[in-house]
C-alpha cells in the first residue's frame, strides 16, 4: 500500500513544467532539427513523446496483476495511436517515448518497419538511452537514440538519391517532440 502511494505521489507531484526542464527550448530545437535531417534519409517517420507522469486513469489500474512497466508500455501504445504515429503511408513510423517519473523508456514500430527490424534492436537502442541517462547525458541519449533509429529505417526505407534531389519526402508527421 505504501508502495502504491508513493508511486501515486511520484506521478501526482510531477508535471508539464518538469518535461519543459527535462527537455528546454534549446533542445527541443536541437532534436526537431535531428529529426527532420533523418527524415530526409529515409521515408519513415520517427515522434518523440516526453511525459512527466502517466494519467491517474492509468495509475487506477496498478494491481498485483498489472506492473507499472505494462501501465507504461500501455501509454507509449495510446500515444502510438494518439499521435498517428501508425498512419503513415509505408506503416514505418516510431514512436521514443519517454516517461519521467519511472525513468521509462519504450519505443514502438509501426508494423511496416517491425516486419523488418528485429525486438533485440530496440532494446539495444533503449539500453543505450538508459545508460546515457544514468549518465546525466539527456541529449547524449537522445541522439543516438534518433541515430540508431535512423539507421535501422534507413538501412530498410532508404530514399534513393534521385528522389531526395528531384523532390524532398513529405513530410507526415510533426518533427517536433511532443512535451506533456
Amino acid at each position: 500500500m505504501i508502495k502504491k502511494l508513493k508511486l501515486l505521489a511520484r506521478h501526482l507531484w510531477l508535471d508539464a513544467s518538469d518535461t519543459r526542464r527535462a527537455v528546454p527550448p534549446d533542445l527541443l530545437e536541437r532534436l526537431t532539427q535531428r529529426v527532420a535531417a533523418s527524415e530526409r534519409r529515409h521515408s519513415g517517420e520517427i515522434r518523440i513523446c516526453v511525459e512527466s507522469s502517466l494519467p491517474l486513469s492509468y495509475l487506477w489500474r496498478l494491481s498485483a496483476q498489472t506492473t507499472i512497466a505494462d501501465l507504461t508500455r500501455q501509454r507509449a501504445l495510446a500515444m502510438f495511436s494518439k499521435l498517428r504515429v501508425w498512419d503513415t503511408e509505408q506503416n514505418n513510423g516510431v514512436l521514443i517515448y519517454l516517461l519521467l517519473a519511472e525513468h521509462a523508456i519504450e519505443i514502438v514500430a509501426d508494423r511496416g518497419l517491425a516486419r523488418h527490424a528485429d525486438p533485440a534492436q530496440w532494446r539495444e537502442i533503449v539500453t543505450h538511452m538508459t545508460q546515457a541517462f544514468q549518465d546525466k547525458r539527456y541529449e547524449d541519449g537522445l541522439t543516438q537514440a534518433l541515430e540508431e533509429t535512423s539507421a535501422v529505417l534507413v538501412a530498410h526505407f532508404a530514399l534513393d538519391s534521385l528522389q531526395t534531389t528531384s523532390s524532398p519526402p513529405s513530410n507526415e508527421l510533426p518533427d517536433t517532440p511532443l512535451l506533456q
